[in-house]
């Protein structure tokens, strides 16, 4: 089972919404997911953006691998730049 971190969207139209979530690569974009580890607000300036860092770095200990957009975010966040 390879996992992934991956944003699901929520919210109405026109008007998204992502979670940051940690589910099974073939599992749909807003179907089953393992775990809730953040959420992502594109609608605010500047973007919101709610991690659980410790969270996050247990699912990557564990071979999680994120997309590149939550990769991005995590960058902009500075999740891969403080120390475990």
């Amino acid at each position: 089972m390879s996992v992934k971190i991956r944003l699901a969207r929520h919210g109405a139209k026109k008007r998204p919404f992502y979670r940051i979530v940690v589910a099974d690569q073939e599992a749909r974009r807003d179907g089953r997911f393992l775990e809730v580890v953040g959420t992502y607000n594109p609608l605010v300036e500047p973007a919101g953006v709610n991690l659980k860092d410790e969270r996050i770095r247990y699912w990557m200990d564990q071979g999680a691998i994120p997309t590149d957009t939550v990769k991005s975010i995590f960058k902009r966040e500075g999740v891969f730049n403080n120390p475990a």
